[in-house]
Parts: C-alpha cells; sequence; structure tokens
C-alpha cells in the first residue's frame, strides 16, 4: 500500500476539509460499540480534549508500523500534549493476512489491564520486523514481560483464560460496525479516514474540526 493517498484522493480531502464537509459520516453506533470497552488505559490526551480520535489499526500491518514511526510522533506533539486532541487505540488485527496480529494484540491488550499499553505498544512497533515472521510469536513476547515492567503472573493468568482474546474480538467486531475494513482506520468525531495520509491531510482534517468544536457563537 502506498504512504501517500493518490493525488486525486487528496485533492478531494482539500476540498472536503475547505468545505467543513472532513469525513466520510458513518452511524454513530460504531463509536458507541467501541466505548463498551475499558479504554481508559489505551487512552492518551486530556480528558476534556475537543476532538476524539479511535486508531483501528492492526500491530502486524507494516502501514500501521509506518504511522507509528513517520507520523504518530508529530501528532503526539502538536495535537495530544497541547490538550487538542484525545486518543484511543482500538484492536483491529486482520488475521487473515497477518498469523501473528491476533496474539500480538492480545498481550497488548493485557499489558493495558496492567498499565502498560503505550509501552506495549511502542515495544510491538519497533521491533515489528522482528516478531512478524516468526511460526509462534509468544516466546518473543514473553521475552519482553519483565523490560516492560510487567508482572509475569498477571499477563501469563490474562493470556491462558482468554481474558485478553475476548476483549481484541469485541474491539475488532466494533471496529468491523463502525465501517472499518483495513488498518490503520481512524474514527474521528463522526467519520472515518481511513488508511493513511501525509502528516499535512492529518494536520488539515484535525485542525478543522478542532476550530469547529471550539468556534466561540
Amino acid at each position: 500500500m502506498s504512504f501517500a493517498a493518490p493525488v486525486s484522493r487528496v485533492k478531494q480531502w482539500h476540498r472536503l476539509v475547505a468545505l467543513g464537509m472532513v469525513l466520510t459520516p458513518i452511524a454513530a453506533s460504531g463509536q458507541a460499540a467501541a466505548q463498551t470497552l475499558p479504554l481508559t488505559a489505551r487512552t492518551k490526551g486530556s480528558a476534556n480534549a475537543p476532538v476524539t480520535v479511535y486508531e483501528m489499526a492492526d500491530f502486524q500491518c507494516p502501514v500501521c508500523g509506518r504511522f507509528v514511526s513517520e507520523i504518530w510522533p508529530t501528532i503526539e506533539k502538536e495535537y495530544i500534549a497541547t490538550g487538542k486532541v484525545k486518543w484511543i487505540y482500538i484492536m483491529f488485527p486482520l488475521t487473515q493476512i497477518h498469523a501473528n496480529a491476533a496474539a500480538a494484540a492480545e498481550f497488548a491488550t493485557c499489558a493495558a489491564l496492567e498499565g502498560k499499553f503505550w509501552q506495549a505498544h511502542d515495544m510491538l512497533y519497533a521491533n515489528q520486523e522482528n516478531w512478524s515472521a516468526l511460526k509462534n510469536p509468544a516466546p518473543f513476547f514473553q521475552s519482553k514481560i519483565g523490560s516492560l515492567g510487567l508482572k509475569a503472573d498477571a499477563m501469563t493468568s490474562c493470556l491462558t483464560t482468554g481474558i485478553g482474546r475476548a476483549m481484541v474480538a469485541d474491539d475488532a467486531s466494533g471496529s468491523e460496525r463502525s465501517g472499518a475494513r483495513g488498518t490503520p482506520t481512524f474514527y474521528i468525531e463522526g467519520g472515518l479516514m481511513d488508511r493513511l495520509y501525509p502528516i499535512e491531510v492529518f494536520r488539515k482534517v484535525l485542525d478543522s474540526i478542532w476550530a469547529a468544536k471550539t468556534k466561540k457563537s
């Protein structure tokens, strides 16, 4: 998948931003489904941020990895740290094409229950090439428990009892109901931004929505 959107799609985004129609409208039930999960540990940003983004992603997805390395640091600095955006990660492993995606999502979910989701998130993406091709990635994930500051007993219990698996399945189901068909997909205040675009497009979308929601009447 190409990093940059086709020229026609980028121009279309620019026209939509200019018109204040920045995202494809979808049913509100998708967001409601995502909110049924305990998301606090997978959230970054102020609870009072005027803009909320749900990122539906797959830890084994190469394009998701590019988002994390190339786009995410700027979004963190310009939008999350400044209180403009609250960002929530939703598990959407594409198991039909990524054999180890579900296992990675389960590991990250169990880490979230220990308050270490973002540490696991960063580790999984930073080491994506190391575990993606493994026939059994479990030993690799387990080797990272100590360095992430996780409790081995709690992680083992979560992974072996299926708690993490059930939460990942709920996330994936909610993502599908929201209209997501691939990764990464971003649900932003009532609409979907599918796949990956350059930071300039993210800025236009987020700035447009932030301006609209903070405009004084």
